[in-house]
């Protein structure tokens, strides 16, 4: 479905501080990002208050808004407005709720697969000997993404730019040289 109209006017509005605009951004998407909030929860069995309902429902929107509608600058028009911003809200839902040990998945795998969305620089880097010393037993590119990412502390975008691959592909390489590493025996090598 593509952008509508009506959602094109409202991000413009929201984009250009315009009076009563972001209220009505969240009138318009409260219900989405309730719905992206409860729905995590339930596919990950976990029963949520109120108060986490309420708390990360406002770190969604607190997303969008930091570094001046950063996330709602970002978008490029290619999807629904809806569909954007629940991809974007999942994803904002499932780093917090890992943050706060909301969610304690039974499969560590599923864990490390969506815990990486950009922790901190310094949680990053805080392995840093560790991190170099294992980086002998990874070989081309899965190296140069480690360092960039864990070493560097670049981004999936950056790395992406420095590699000229998809940014998109970052995250599962990491996630393929974490499993490398733990087959020899550190887990927290690149946490």
């Amino acid at each position: 479905m593509p952008l509508t109209d009506e959602d094109r006017y409202l991000l413009q509005l929201c984009l250009e501080h315009q009076p009563r605009a972001w209220e009505s951004f969240v009138d318009r998407f409260l219900g989405l990002v309730v719905h992206v909030v409860n729905h995590t929860a339930d596919s990950r069995g976990l029963a949520i208050t109120s108060q986490d309902l309420e708390d990360l429902t406002s770190d969604v929107f607190l997303t969008f808004v930091n570094d001046d509608y950063g996330v709602l600058r970002r978008f490029k028009g290619q999807s629904s407005l809806a569909t954007y911003l629940t991809v974007v809200a999942r994803r904002v839902v499932v780093r917090e709720m890992l943050r706060r040990k909301l969610n304690a998945p039974t499969d560590s795998h599923e864990a490390e697969e969506v815990a990486d969305q950009h922790p901190p620089v310094e949680d990053r880097l805080s392995n840093r000997e560790e991190v170099e010393r294992l980086m002998v037993e990874l070989g081309g590119e899965e190296a140069k993404i480690v360092k960039l990412y864990h070493l560097e502390g670049k981004t999936y975008e950056e790395i992406g730019t420095t590699l000229g691959i998809p940014s998109n592909s970052i995250g599962p390489t990491l996630y393929r040289a974490r499993a490398k590493l733990r087959r020899f025996g550190v887990d927290s090598a690149a946490s």
